[in-house]
């Protein structure tokens, strides 16, 4: 079935890497597609777009590990949602984090829409009081993060939001799938961004979703829409993501460097392969 959960392809090492990880201010681990865990120096621990599904071939099809069993998730705080898309909402990757952990699940309100469709209180075991739908201008405040709930330009979404994450060693944006647009230049007025994550892509020819016919696609940034977008954000670094995920629609980071090194920000293109860590 689409976006079922195909297994794990590398057992559970990397929630054990995160568990056992004592980062000196806050740390991120990117998890492929949109997805990443954040864990700060008191312990605090966060999710963002976490996706362990398989995609809905021949549709979409995973190029991708999937990077471990929702099961191996034992110590988490709280999952963030950027959108209502399933690979940004999915319960067979979310509720049974939320079941095993108790975590908080943050989301818009139609992602809250997704999760009460697909019932994750009765298919997973999950308590109504760990929902807790925002909102643009809402603040949460999660052990030492103070996360705040900002505008996105999705064209492909109906309420996306984006995160701006703030920690005492510096400041994390996640802006979901969303393209330019004036909501990232307010971002950009009201924060000083560290490191900044943004959807990259190609466009290319996916299968229509009613008749299966090759169409032309463009679900993220490219080169120059990536660049414009971390600009208004005025990030110090840019961390494009997403570009690994969906076959016809994979891109090379690298290229994204001519198009960022004429603007003031970012300066510096950091890329990250599933797996792997950085600090913020």
């Amino acid at each position: 079935m689409a976006h079922d959960f195909p297994g794990s392809d590398w057992g559970d090492w990397l929630p054990r890497a995160v568990e056992a990880a004592d980062p000196d201010g806050l740390d991120l681990w990117y998890l492929g597609c949109n997805g990443f865990f954040l864990k700060a120096d008191d312990g605090t621990t966060l999710l963002i777009d976490p996706y362990l599904g398989n995609g809905d071939p021949p549709r979409t099809k995973r190029m991708i590990p999937v990077p471990f069993d929702p099961e191996d998730v034992t110590d988490v705080d709280a999952i963030l949602a950027t959108h209502e898309h399933a690979d940004h909402v999915h319960g067979p990757t979310q509720g049974p984090i939320l079941a095993n952990t108790g975590a908080d699940y943050v989301a818009p309100d139609d992602s809250m829409a997704v999760v009460a469709e697909e019932d994750w209180e009765g298919e997973y075991g999950v308590s109504p009081d760990q929902f807790h739908e925002v909102e643009e201008g809402d603040t949460l405040f999660l052990g030492s993060l103070t996360v705040h709930v900002e505008g996105a330009n999705d064209p492909d979404a109906t309420h996306p939001v984006s995160y701006v994450i703030e920690h005492e060693s510096g400041t994390f944006f996640h802006g979901g799938d969303a393209r330019p647009g004036e909501a990232f230049e307010q971002v950009g007025e009201q924060y000083d961004v560290d490191l900044g994550v943004l959807a990259f892509g190609s466009s290319g020819r996916i299968p229509d979703k009613e008749t299966g016919e090759p169409t032309y696609t463009q679900w993220y940034s490219d080169e120059n829409d990536i660049a414009e977008a971390a600009a208004q954000v005025g990030m110090d670094r840019l961390l494009p993501s997403h570009w690994d995920m969906w076959k016809g629609l994979t891109a090379d980071p690298t290229a994204v460097w001519p198009h960022i090194r004429s603007f003031d920000a970012p300066r510096t293109l950091e890329l990250l392969e599933i797996g792997d860590s950085t600090a913020v």
